[in-house]
Protein backbone atom coordinates (compact mmCIF):
# COMPACT_ATOMS: atom_id res chain seq x y z
CA UNK A 1 0.00 0.00 0.00
CA UNK A 2 1.18 3.74 -0.88
CA UNK A 3 0.86 5.69 2.13
CA UNK A 4 0.74 9.01 0.91
CA UNK A 5 -2.38 11.41 0.49
CA UNK A 6 -2.69 12.93 -2.84
CA UNK A 7 -5.93 14.64 -2.54
CA UNK A 8 -3.97 16.95 0.17
CA UNK A 9 -5.96 19.57 2.66
CA UNK A 10 -3.65 22.26 1.04
CA UNK A 11 -5.14 21.31 -1.99
CA UNK A 12 -8.76 20.92 -0.94
CA UNK A 13 -7.96 24.72 0.69
CA UNK A 14 -6.86 25.77 -2.72
CA UNK A 15 -10.21 24.54 -4.13
CA UNK A 16 -12.32 26.07 -1.01
CA UNK A 17 -9.95 29.68 -1.66
CA UNK A 18 -10.53 29.87 -5.26
CA UNK A 19 -14.31 29.20 -5.58
CA UNK A 20 -14.91 31.79 -3.09
CA UNK A 21 -12.54 34.14 -4.81
CA UNK A 22 -14.46 33.56 -8.07
CA UNK A 23 -18.08 33.06 -6.90
CA UNK A 24 -17.76 35.95 -4.25
CA UNK A 25 -19.06 38.98 -4.35
CA UNK A 26 -19.48 38.72 -7.63
CA UNK A 27 -20.43 35.04 -9.28
CA UNK A 28 -17.63 34.99 -12.33
CA UNK A 29 -18.45 33.68 -15.40
CA UNK A 30 -16.88 32.31 -18.33
CA UNK A 31 -16.37 35.23 -21.30
CA UNK A 32 -19.30 35.61 -23.11
CA UNK A 33 -21.27 31.86 -20.89
CA UNK A 34 -23.16 31.21 -18.92
CA UNK A 35 -20.53 28.97 -16.98
CA UNK A 36 -19.46 29.48 -13.72
CA UNK A 37 -15.74 30.92 -14.34
CA UNK A 38 -14.39 27.89 -11.43
CA UNK A 39 -14.70 25.63 -14.24
CA UNK A 40 -11.52 26.83 -15.99
CA UNK A 41 -8.90 26.62 -12.74
CA UNK A 42 -10.22 23.60 -11.54
CA UNK A 43 -9.68 22.24 -14.83
CA UNK A 44 -6.19 23.36 -14.99
CA UNK A 45 -5.45 21.93 -11.52
CA UNK A 46 -6.93 18.49 -12.87
CA UNK A 47 -4.38 18.90 -16.57
CA UNK A 48 -1.32 19.66 -14.11
CA UNK A 49 -2.18 16.72 -11.63
CA UNK A 50 -2.54 14.39 -14.66
CA UNK A 51 0.48 15.81 -16.46
CA UNK A 52 2.78 14.46 -13.36
CA UNK A 53 2.73 18.04 -11.14
CA UNK A 54 3.73 18.37 -7.71
CA UNK A 55 1.24 19.39 -4.67
CA UNK A 56 2.58 23.52 -4.70
CA UNK A 57 2.39 23.03 -8.59
CA UNK A 58 -1.21 21.86 -9.08
CA UNK A 59 -2.08 24.43 -6.47
CA UNK A 60 -0.59 27.38 -8.65
CA UNK A 61 -2.88 26.28 -11.32
CA UNK A 62 -6.31 26.56 -9.46
CA UNK A 63 -5.13 29.80 -7.83
CA UNK A 64 -4.00 31.19 -11.08
CA UNK A 65 -5.96 33.76 -11.61
CA UNK A 66 -7.25 34.41 -7.73
CA UNK A 67 -5.24 37.91 -8.43
CA UNK A 68 -6.08 39.01 -11.88
CA UNK A 69 -9.78 38.24 -11.56
CA UNK A 70 -10.39 38.64 -7.99
CA UNK A 71 -13.84 40.85 -7.59
CA UNK A 72 -13.35 44.03 -6.25
CA UNK A 73 -9.42 44.21 -7.78
CA UNK A 74 -6.69 43.87 -5.41
CA UNK A 75 -8.36 42.20 -2.83
CA UNK A 76 -6.46 39.05 -3.96
CA UNK A 77 -2.36 39.86 -3.43
CA UNK A 78 0.90 37.65 -3.82
CA UNK A 79 1.02 38.32 -0.27
CA UNK A 80 -2.30 37.02 1.12
CA UNK A 81 -1.22 33.66 -1.49
CA UNK A 82 1.72 33.52 0.43
CA UNK A 83 0.83 33.96 3.69
CA UNK A 84 -2.33 31.57 2.91
CA UNK A 85 -0.34 28.64 0.60
CA UNK A 86 3.17 29.30 1.19
CA UNK A 87 6.22 31.03 -1.12
CA UNK A 88 6.57 28.73 -3.75
CA UNK A 89 2.94 28.71 -4.50
CA UNK A 90 3.11 32.55 -4.37
CA UNK A 91 6.00 33.38 -6.86
CA UNK A 92 3.87 30.68 -9.06
CA UNK A 93 0.86 32.74 -9.04
CA UNK A 94 2.61 36.36 -9.60
CA UNK A 95 4.91 35.40 -12.35
CA UNK A 96 1.73 34.00 -14.39
CA UNK A 97 -0.11 37.14 -13.66
CA UNK A 98 -0.96 40.20 -15.62
CA UNK A 99 0.10 43.10 -13.24
CA UNK A 100 -0.70 45.86 -15.40
CA UNK A 101 -4.53 46.53 -16.04
CA UNK A 102 -4.26 50.28 -17.88
CA UNK A 103 -2.17 48.50 -20.70
CA UNK A 104 -3.97 48.17 -24.34
CA UNK A 105 -4.76 44.29 -24.75
CA UNK A 106 -1.45 44.19 -27.68
CA UNK A 107 0.77 46.08 -24.87
CA UNK A 108 -0.31 43.05 -22.31
CA UNK A 109 0.15 40.69 -24.36
CA UNK A 110 3.85 41.45 -25.87
CA UNK A 111 4.74 41.85 -22.19
CA UNK A 112 3.54 38.30 -21.31
CA UNK A 113 5.72 36.40 -24.25
CA UNK A 114 8.75 38.95 -22.74
CA UNK A 115 7.87 37.25 -19.11
CA UNK A 116 7.50 33.57 -20.68
CA UNK A 117 10.38 33.68 -22.10
CA UNK A 118 12.34 34.11 -18.61
CA UNK A 119 9.78 31.68 -16.85
CA UNK A 120 10.87 28.26 -14.61
CA UNK A 121 10.10 25.50 -15.90
CA UNK A 122 7.40 25.29 -12.89
CA UNK A 123 5.63 28.43 -14.51
CA UNK A 124 5.99 27.44 -18.07
CA UNK A 125 3.93 24.47 -16.80
CA UNK A 126 0.92 26.18 -15.09
CA UNK A 127 1.08 28.41 -18.30
CA UNK A 128 0.83 25.57 -20.14
CA UNK A 129 -2.12 24.07 -18.33
CA UNK A 130 -3.54 27.38 -18.40
CA UNK A 131 -3.54 27.19 -22.44
CA UNK A 132 -4.35 23.65 -22.62
CA UNK A 133 -7.71 24.66 -20.79
CA UNK A 134 -8.74 27.94 -22.89
CA UNK A 135 -8.02 26.95 -26.02
CA UNK A 136 -9.68 23.41 -26.06
CA UNK A 137 -12.48 25.18 -24.90
CA UNK A 138 -12.31 28.22 -27.36
CA UNK A 139 -11.79 25.08 -29.75
CA UNK A 140 -15.34 23.21 -28.75
CA UNK A 141 -16.84 26.23 -28.71
CA UNK A 142 -15.86 27.44 -32.65
CA UNK A 143 -16.96 24.39 -33.41
CA UNK A 144 -20.25 24.69 -32.26
CA UNK A 145 -20.86 28.80 -32.79
CA UNK A 146 -18.13 29.43 -35.53
CA UNK A 147 -17.14 32.99 -35.84
CA UNK A 148 -19.35 34.19 -33.33
CA UNK A 149 -17.24 32.23 -30.91
CA UNK A 150 -14.79 35.49 -31.23
CA UNK A 151 -17.34 38.09 -30.45
CA UNK A 152 -16.89 38.24 -26.65
CA UNK A 153 -12.86 38.58 -27.22
CA UNK A 154 -11.02 41.93 -26.87
CA UNK A 155 -9.09 41.10 -30.41
CA UNK A 156 -9.87 40.10 -33.67
CA UNK A 157 -10.05 36.03 -33.74
CA UNK A 158 -6.29 36.32 -36.08
CA UNK A 159 -4.28 38.07 -32.93
CA UNK A 160 -6.00 36.11 -30.60
CA UNK A 161 -5.02 33.14 -32.20
CA UNK A 162 -1.88 34.76 -32.83
CA UNK A 163 -0.87 35.45 -29.78
CA UNK A 164 -1.52 31.82 -28.86
CA UNK A 165 0.40 29.97 -31.45
CA UNK A 166 3.90 32.47 -30.60
CA UNK A 167 3.14 32.09 -26.68
CA UNK A 168 3.21 28.50 -27.70
CA UNK A 169 6.09 28.11 -29.54
CA UNK A 170 7.95 30.94 -26.89
CA UNK A 171 7.39 27.59 -24.33
CA UNK A 172 8.62 25.51 -26.48
CA UNK A 173 11.07 26.73 -27.34
CA UNK A 174 12.48 27.41 -23.84
CA UNK A 175 12.10 23.41 -22.61
CA UNK A 176 11.48 20.74 -25.11
CA UNK A 177 10.48 18.45 -22.24
CA UNK A 178 7.43 20.02 -20.90
CA UNK A 179 4.94 16.72 -20.20
CA UNK A 180 2.54 19.05 -21.80
CA UNK A 181 4.25 19.62 -25.27
CA UNK A 182 2.28 17.63 -27.30
CA UNK A 183 -1.14 18.66 -26.06
CA UNK A 184 0.19 22.18 -26.84
CA UNK A 185 1.05 21.18 -30.30
CA UNK A 186 -2.39 19.90 -31.10
CA UNK A 187 -4.00 22.81 -30.16
CA UNK A 188 -1.49 24.80 -31.97
CA UNK A 189 -2.55 22.86 -35.19
CA UNK A 190 -5.91 22.60 -34.53
CA UNK A 191 -5.96 26.93 -33.99
CA UNK A 192 -3.97 27.26 -37.25
CA UNK A 193 -6.68 25.38 -38.87
CA UNK A 194 -9.38 28.07 -37.75
CA UNK A 195 -7.10 30.93 -39.19
CA UNK A 196 -7.46 28.69 -42.56
CA UNK A 197 -7.08 31.19 -45.47
CA UNK A 198 -6.12 34.10 -43.71
CA UNK A 199 -3.03 32.00 -42.28
CA UNK A 200 -2.07 31.26 -45.34
CA UNK A 201 -1.64 34.93 -47.14
CA UNK A 202 -0.73 36.17 -43.89
CA UNK A 203 2.30 33.59 -43.43
CA UNK A 204 3.48 31.98 -46.98
CA UNK A 205 6.28 29.51 -46.95
CA UNK A 206 9.44 30.81 -48.11
CA UNK A 207 10.18 29.76 -51.92
CA UNK A 208 13.55 28.96 -52.80
CA UNK A 209 15.34 26.96 -55.30
CA UNK A 210 17.65 23.75 -54.22
CA UNK A 211 21.08 25.37 -54.82
CA UNK A 212 20.16 27.53 -52.61
CA UNK A 213 18.97 25.41 -49.34
CA UNK A 214 20.87 23.54 -46.52
CA UNK A 215 19.72 21.33 -43.96
CA UNK A 216 21.73 23.76 -41.51
CA UNK A 217 20.30 27.13 -42.94
CA UNK A 218 18.85 29.22 -40.40
CA UNK A 219 15.11 29.72 -40.64
CA UNK A 220 12.31 31.14 -38.47
CA UNK A 221 8.83 30.65 -37.89
CA UNK A 222 6.86 34.12 -38.34
CA UNK A 223 3.86 32.77 -36.64
CA UNK A 224 5.24 31.51 -33.07
CA UNK A 225 8.69 32.68 -33.17
CA UNK A 226 10.70 29.18 -33.29
CA UNK A 227 14.26 29.42 -34.73
CA UNK A 228 16.06 26.59 -36.16
CA UNK A 229 17.44 24.62 -39.05
CA UNK A 230 15.83 22.61 -41.57
CA UNK A 231 17.41 19.64 -39.70
CA UNK A 232 16.35 20.44 -36.21
CA UNK A 233 12.32 20.89 -37.76
CA UNK A 234 12.16 17.32 -37.63
CA UNK A 235 9.61 18.41 -40.48
CA UNK A 236 10.38 17.56 -43.97
CA UNK A 237 8.94 16.21 -46.88
CA UNK A 238 9.61 16.01 -49.92
CA UNK A 239 7.83 15.71 -53.59
CA UNK A 240 7.90 14.42 -56.88
CA UNK A 241 9.30 18.80 -57.30
CA UNK A 242 9.55 20.09 -53.84
CA UNK A 243 10.96 20.10 -50.68
CA UNK A 244 8.93 21.30 -47.74
CA UNK A 245 9.96 22.35 -44.27
CA UNK A 246 7.97 22.84 -41.89
CA UNK A 247 7.35 24.38 -38.15
CA UNK A 248 7.45 21.46 -35.56
CA UNK A 249 5.40 23.83 -33.06
CA UNK A 250 2.45 22.85 -35.43
CA UNK A 251 3.55 22.06 -39.02
CA UNK A 252 3.40 25.49 -40.34
CA UNK A 253 5.17 25.33 -43.75
CA UNK A 254 7.78 27.57 -43.85
CA UNK A 255 9.75 26.63 -46.35
CA UNK A 256 9.09 24.92 -50.17
CA UNK A 257 12.48 24.44 -51.65
CA UNK A 258 12.05 23.28 -55.52
CA UNK A 259 15.20 20.43 -56.12
CA UNK A 260 16.18 19.15 -59.81
CA UNK A 261 14.62 15.91 -60.66
CA UNK A 262 17.71 13.07 -61.47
Amino acid sequence: MINKNIYTHKIQKAIEFAISVHQEPVKQVRKGKDVPYITHPLTVGLILSLAGAGEDIVIAGILHDTIEDCEPYGSVTRETIAGMFGEEVAELVDSVTEKDKSLTWHQRKEKALVEIAAFSNDSLLVKSGDIISNNTELISDYDKDGKKTFERFNAPKEETIGHTLHAIGVILGRWKENPLAEDLKTIARKLQMMLGAHFMVKYPAKKMEYEDYSEDMSIECPVCGWEGTPKSSGWIETHSELLDVSCPNYEKMLLIVNYPLA
